[in-house]
């Protein structure tokens, strides 16, 4: 018989999100958070808070995490670890590699199953199709419960590897807040000098898509070949030079793109002056 029913452990923003969406299709939704008043609107709409870790577990076998860290999902699971057993854990919260390849051991110790997530979408994407979950773990548990996963997002499996799902989620969030961060550096000069951020909106969304270069450099990287003949870090020394001085004229922290700058001097000391820009990734590697 198809899935209708789930647990959902965490009820901050995402795990809000998730239990309303699991309500929208339907099913029975079995709810624990350690404030339980967050619980509140998620019960007027049918929603059953249990009263305990224990009962919670019990409730269904798919049981889907979304907590802080990893220390949260041991500081709630270790209340009732004899209630884990046959239990299939989503476990959607973010925290590195080794600590999610260390849970799925740990689970397995006590008769349970853990599918990593990693989700790529705030909270108002929950529930949409367009919007996509890495996954890894146990193939079959992955498809064992597809139907409910799918409630949330689609899948994007990435193989039985526990730490895959979070790896990958970790990669995006690292180019993620770097991005934004210089987006935002950007916008910092231009409300400087009395650029609204709507009237630059078209030039940013332009400058940010970096499809071309990715495409690009991809194989590049792959086969080590950092030949500078489309670009080159002596190059990008004076561009980013040129955009540390715009800042400080401008009155704002340069601290963003003097770091970027540094990296790049760091590279010109190694001797990769005339290399592209991707030879930072032999810096980095350091």
């Amino acid at each position: 018989m198809p899935e209708t029913s789930v647990t959902v452990i965490g009820l901050g923003p995402m795990g809000r999100a998730m239990a309303s969406a699991y309500l929208d299709r339907g099913y029975e939704v079995t709810l624990w958070n350690r404030t339980a008043a967050r619980a509140d609107g998620l019960v007027a709409r049918g929603a059953r808070l249990a009263g305990s870790v224990d009962e919670a577990l019990r409730a269904n076998e798919l049981v889907v995490l979304s907590l802080t860290d990893y220390d949260a999902v041991y500081a709630i699971l270790e209340q009732a670890p004899q209630a884990l057993s046959g239990r299939t854990l989503a476990n959607l919260t973010s925290d590195t590699p080794a600590k999610a390849r260390e849970s799925a051991a740990w689970l397995a110790e006590r008769g349970a199953v853990q599918i990593t997530g990693g989700v790529q979408t705030p909270p108002p994407g929950i529930g949409s199709a367009d919007a996509a979950t890495y996954y890894s773990g146990p193939a079959d548990a992955v498809e064992r419960h597809r139907a409910a996963l799918e409630v949330l997002t689609s899948i994007d499996y990435l193989g039985d590897d526990p730490g895959l799902a979070a790896l990958y989620y970790q990669i995006g969030i690292d180019m993620f807040w770097t991005g934004l961060v210089g987006y935002l550096h950007g916008q910092a000069v231009a409300a400087a000098n009395g650029i609204p951020a709507e009237q630059f909106l078209a030039q940013a969304v332009k400058t940010m898509d970096f499809g071309y270069f990715l495409e690009f450099y991809a194989p590049r990287i792959d086969a080590a070949n950092h030949e500078g003949d489309v670009d080159n870090v002596g190059m990008a020394v004076a561009s980013l030079t040129h955009v540390v001085h715009t800042a400080e004229e401008s009155g704002v922290d340069a601290s963003v793109p003097a770091a970027v700058l540094d990296l790049f001097r760091r590279a010109v000391a190694a001797g990769r002056e005339r290399d592209s820009l991707t030879s930072l990734i032999e810096v980095l590697k350091q």
